[in-house]
């Protein structure tokens, strides 16, 4: 709230031309961010309100409490050493002169100037009261930092006016509004003067609009300019008329993510919205519902409406108009008879694209180059069929379902609907395959090979499809990265770290369905597919150790997706022993109840003590010689060891990874007991060789599950 009488509210606005829709909003946030923490930093902010406004054709900024003076700013110049800046006089030297002129405090002489002792040496401070920052130059400072730290996807440049001058922004700038209550500030942006005009709706209004202050700003661009100048309002606005529309009509637009993504996007291109509601043939609807979604959604911002109770696509779409005249029947006409052609184009493609089997196509990908270094995508196609005929028995289904979705997987490619729409890849196999009579399993892999990750536990009936979805991933991994293009920073253009997310998803969904066992390795484990994958490449193909550093890859990776549930330590300890990928989650759960136990601590410690003395004692052997146990101490242990091996191994066997730590927590008195009273690093050879192989038996025995010593503070 502003208490401050000197304060009156402040709105910058910039008009252009069409501004990047995907891009309005973070573009809005930050020209009004930039402004306000320019302003902010000068003092010139009396309260902290700030509203920022983006439309297809304008950024601004409402400040609600803007001073025109910052209050004065007491400051302290650090100068330079008194030796330096004083002669024997104690008059200024040149240097101390020369400075003073650069900081712009010529005015001050030696008098002015205090004294201050570093520790070292005498320094000299300039201190007094500066004046504070004028609103029309701290204002002129935020709008040159602004406008040159905005997110532009892509720089536009343009010639102003006098046709000598290029200027480079996101779109051309027309206009500039600078108000503060009802004065103009006097400041200029790529090649524009501030004053108090802007243009309202571009169809909808005549001119330029008169503004008669900051206050004002808002509403007479709602009311006279026809526009919703805040994103926010705009986007709820569109939101209320879409659940209005369809509601009136019994369906729904959807929950997908795509909806919101669209609703978005229109809310950038619109300025003054209106729903209103289009129809097409219904004959259209023997067309699969993702390409005509696909064709509303992508090429002409419809929102497609759906059967609440089926889910099935209806014949009407709304439509997100940025105009509202009386009679909008001509709007609706107009985009019912620009959408038929499209559709009627889907429904050729998918008409046509039926006379072909797809397993007819598949010889056409000898034509298509998967990767110059990689071969062909008939070649990929093989190198993922053998990986998926191989993989399939050892998760306990058939090979056969999973062989032909991996050799139909990329058939579609060949067809015009995917050569039209590439999204639909794999969803028009799966339709095809279905026309084609393959069989459920082979239809249902195709239409989930893309997905990006499986997030329902693997049943016999999606068995072919988690099969291809791996030997698709192995397979990718491991190409790519053998030809030396692993993702750098920020870049992974061939979705390599979604694909190692994709892997771990599917090893935990195989575990979720049974056909893999925490209890057990497996012949299936991670380690194994990426070697079958790299021996399915040609000789020389791919770099050597490959293989280990995509294991590096996704270890990595499912290291960094278990963090933001579990403590790092368990973590840490858990990779540690490079565990079989099906397994980890259960590991690090047991390491977590452990690390609470109150002999964790002690455990822990004690196991680091011991794996830096056997790394010391590199001829650590293990098994030990009873005979030369002479500690009772030491006696202990070994009982201990022998009686809690068996009992901690079969627990763990079991995958009780829990119970099996639990029961190595009983062996803390007696290594307690040990460390205190036995010299390990004891003077007689044997002795000490017996001592460190009976520790070499304990360091076995209590990190079967992780390293504990992961675990010490």
């Amino acid at each position: 709230m502003n208490t401050n009488p000197n304060a009156r509210p402040l709105i910058v606005e910039l008009v252009t031309e069409e501004l990047p829709p995907k891009a309005l909003d973070a573009l809005g946030q930050a020209f009004a961010e930039g402004i306000r923490k320019t302003l902010d930093s000068l003092g010139l902010l009396a309260a902290p309100g700030a509203t920022a406004y983006a439309t297809p054709r304008r950024l601004a900024v409402r400040l609600d409490a803007v001073l025109g003076q910052a209050p004065d700013q007491a400051y302290t110049e650090k100068l330079m050493p008194a030796a330096i800046g004083l002669n024997e006089a104690g008059e200024p030297t040149p240097a101390l002169l020369k400075k003073l002129l650069a900081k712009g405090l010529g005015h001050l002489g030696a008098a002015d100037l205090s004294r201050q002792h570093d520790g070292k040496q005498d320094v000299l401070y300039a201190e007094g009261t500066a004046p504070g920052a004028r609103l029309a130059d701290g204002l002129q400072q935020a709008l040159d930092y602004a406008v040159t730290h905005l997110p532009i996807p892509k720089v536009m440049q343009y010639q102003l006016a006098d046709g000598r001058t290029n200027v480079k922004f996101v779109r051309p700038a027309q206009h500039l509004l600078a108000l503060w209550g009802a004065d103009v500030v006097p400041v200029q942006t790529l090649g524009l003067q501030a004053d108090r005009l802007t243009l309202g709706h571009r169809f909808l209004t005549n001119g330029p609009l008169s503004i008669e202050s900051a206050e004002s700003w808002a509403g007479r661009l709602a009311d006279d300019g026809r526009v919703v100048p805040s994103f926010a309002d705009r986007r709820a606005l569109i939101a209320r008329q879409l659940d209005e529309s369809s509601a009136s009509l019994g369906a729904t637009i959807g929950q997908d993510p795509e909806v919101k993504a669209l609703l978005d996007e229109v809310t950038a291109l619109v300025e003054y919205p209106t729903v209103y509601v289009g129809a097409f043939e219904e004959a259209f609807l023997a067309v699969p519902p993702e390409c005509l979604i696909l064709t509303m959604r992508l090429n002409q911002k419809y929102f497609p409406l759906f059967d609440p109770a089926t889910g099935a696509l209806t014949h009407r779409f709304l439509i997100v108009s940025n105009s509202q005249p009386a009679d909008p029947t001509h709007i609706i006409q107009g985009n019912q008879r620009v959408v038929r052609p499209r559709l009627a184009d889907a429904q050729f493609f998918y008409q046509t694209d039926l006379k072909t089997p797809l397993i007819d196509r598949v010889a056409e990908l000898a034509n298509s180059v998967y990767h110059n270094k990689l071969g062909t995508q008939l070649q990929r196609t093989e190198r993922v069929r053998k990986l998926a005929r191989w993989l399939a028995p050892l998760l306990g289904g058939p090979f056969e379902p999973a062989a032909r979705a991996a050799m139909l997987a990329h058939a579609d490619l060949g067809t015009q609907m995917v050569g039209e729409f590439p999204e639909l890849q794999g969803i028009m196999g799966a339709y095809y395959a279905a026309h084609d009579g393959e069989p459920p399993a082979v239809v249902r892999a195709l239409r989930d090979q893309y997905r990006i990750r499986l997030d329902e536990p693997v049943t016999d009936a999606t068995l072919a499809s988690a099969v291809l979805y791996m030997a698709e991933r192995a397979e990718t991994l491991i190409g790519i990265w053998g030809i030396g293009l692993a993702p750098t920073g920020e870049r992974d253009p061939y979705g390599l770290r979604r694909a190692a997310l994709g892997l771990i998803s599917a090893y935990e969904q195989l575990t979720a369905g049974g056909q893999l066992q925490a209890s057990q390795d497996s012949p299936a484990r991670l380690s194994a597919l990426l070697e079958q994958a790299a021996a399915n490449f040609a000789p020389g193909q791919i770099a050597d150790g490959t293989v280990e550093a995509v294991l590096d890859f996704v270890y990595e990776r499912c290291r960094n997706q278990l963090a933001a549930s579990h403590e790092r330590s368990a973590i840490d300890a858990v990779l540690a022993l490079r565990p079989p990928l099906h397994q980890i989650a259960a590991r690090v759960q047991a390491c977590e109840r452990f690390a609470a136990l109150p002999e964790a601590e002690s455990l822990a410690a004690a196991n680091k003590r011991v794996s830096n003395l056997l790394k010391k004692a590199n001829d650590a052997q293990p098994g030990f010689d009873p005979a030369l146990l002479a500690e009772p101490a030491e006696r202990q242990l070994a009982e201990t060891i022998a009686r809690l091996e068996p009992r901690s191994t079969a627990q763990l066997q079991a995958g009780d990874f829990t119970a099996s730590l639990a029961t190595l927590a009983q062996a803390r008195t007696a290594v307690d007991a040990f460390f205190t009273d036995v010299m390990v690093m004891a003077e007689d050879p044997r002795v000490r060789a017996n001592r460190l192989a009976l520790l070499r038996s304990l360091h076995d025995l209590m990190n079967q599950v992780a390293d504990l010593s992961r675990l010490a503070r």
